[in-house]
């Protein structure tokens, strides 16, 4: 009978760490289209864009009040464009975060959208992206799901400059 109980107590204790183990692979692991990459989690801004100025690196500004992206080179504003970001139902997130998979096209799907071949997408934190919208010309206005949306050529000048592992902060 120990033998029993023993047996079932170690099943049990094995169950408890393979699911603690799922779960952790699921927050950090998504697959969207066919790509995996890891999530990166939002991190604090204020002191991030004077680092960032300091260094030599490239970098994505987005502001969401003015809906404007400026692609930056340390302290060197190289790039500036008119965005769409997402609407007050479903917002943009803010923070500090990094492109983790760049896909020059993809499709996207969620609730109320299904749209194919979506140009220079630069997925930086789960399912937000940095991309070209061709299905719409309110740039400067917010319309989109949570993503930031720019034309397609601005979406495709920002993907060619940017790399996996660019910096994207994100502010009000």
């Amino acid at each position: 009978m120990k033998s029993l109980i023993y047996t079932c107590t170690s099943w049990v204790n094995l169950l408890k760490i393979l699911l603690a183990g799922t779960a952790v692979s699921a927050t950090i692991i998504t697959s969207v289209a066919g790509e995996v990459w890891a999530n990166s989690p939002p991190q604090k801004t204020p002191n991030t864009v004077q680092i960032l100025k300091k260094s030599d690196q490239r970098w994505i500004q987005i502001d969401l009040s003015q809906q404007k992206l400026i692609a930056w080179k340390g302290n060197k504003p190289v790039y500036a464009v008119r965005i769409s970001s997402g609407k007050k139902a479903t917002s943009t997130r803010t923070g500090t975060f990094k492109i983790q998979t760049k896909l020059k096209k993809t499709r996207m799907k969620g609730r109320g959208y299904n749209i194919a071949d979506v140009p220079h997408t630069m997925y930086y934190q789960g399912s937000y992206a940095i991309h070209g919208a061709y299905w719409h010309n309110k740039f400067g206005t917010p319309v989109s799901h949570g993503c930031v949306n720019l034309s397609p050529r601005h979406a495709k000048w920002v993907f060619n400059w940017a790399n996996v592992g660019t910096t994207v902060v994100i502010q009000k």
